[in-house]
């Protein structure tokens, strides 16, 4: 049988993404996905637009959210997939996080401001779709686009990241809330990018085991942001949980992901593809 090319974590300018969401549908559709999920970054603004674009394309589309989580002094991402953005508590929990986001945002401005860095945060926002939603990447842009840096990926590696002189933490939604959000909708709840974040062992097996107690479906085994031994990684990681798996591509822009939309490499194959639950 041939593999479904699903891509189930994306991103369109309500939150951090390039293209707006009915760009990303029409990318996807001529990329060959046959299911997509729109994930913007706490927020749903943009999933009416994409399922209208993706039905007058007969794509199969789901949708989507991507909850930006604390765990420790760490920030997680966690997918909720096959979501109702109507649902009253999803909304006003991804409300909740988004409401500190400007006050972040301002304070990343005047840590770059400290170092050199001036009119960061008018720059920044100057890149973001939502005015409501300026995000570290939207900084990374304007910092690509003055020179400071050559690439986004080096202006988290200097200067956004945990320790560097960019960086402000924050307290976003807590696993229990975040999950709790997506079961309350419906959803289906998935860890994203797992090779992204920097924890011990010791305590991302912690994380695991909240997870799944906490009735969490699925991993992202395959990531744009994955080298081949981290898929086998988490492939072992979801065999070990009982965690179906998910393929993305994480796509934010052309020229800006490493891997487009749909061109994400297969999964192992005798995982459980959580796309299942949804066809």
């Amino acid at each position: 049988m041939t593999p479904l090319n699903a891509d189930l974590h994306c991103h369109s300018t309500v939150s951090d993404g390039l293209l707006p969401p009915t760009e990303v549908v029409r990318r996807a559709v001529n990329n060959g996905v046959e299911l997509l999920a729109l994930t913007d970054h706490d927020e749903l603004g943009g999933l009416a637009a994409a399922r209208a674009e993706a039905d007058a394309q007969d794509l199969r589309f789901l949708d989507g959210v991507e909850i930006s989580v604390s765990w420790g002094d760490q920030t997680i991402h966690i997918v909720g997939l096959d979501v109702d953005p109507a649902d009253a508590t999803l909304s006003a929990g991804l409300a909740s996080v988004r409401s500190g986001r400007d006050a972040r945002a301002q304070r990343i401005g005047e840590e770059l401001e400290r170092i050199g860095i001036h009119g960061a945060l008018e720059g920044a926002q100057a890149y973001a779709g939502n005015p409501a939603l300026v995000s570290r990447a939207h900084f990374a842009r304007f910092m690509v686009a003055t020179g400071v840096a050559r690439d986004t990926a080096s202006v988290f590696e200097h200067y956004l990241t945990p320790g560097k002189p960019g960086y402000v933490e924050h307290v976003w939604a807590t696993l229990d809330e975040a999950v709790g959000w997506i079961h309350a909708a419906g959803g289906v709840a998935v860890i994203a990018h797992p090779g992204r974040y920097r924890l011990p062992e010791a305590e991302m097996t912690r994380f695991y085991d909240r997870f799944r107690d906490l009735g969490g479906e699925g991993i992202e085994v395959v990531s744009g942001a994955h080298s081949p031994s981290q898929v086998r990684d988490y492939a072992r990681i979801a065999r070990r949980y009982g965690f179906a798996a998910s393929r993305a591509s994480d796509f934010h822009g052309v020229g800006e992901s490493p891997v487009d939309l749909g061109r994400a490499a297969a999964l192992p194959p005798d995982l459980e593809p959580i796309w299942l639950r949804f066809l």
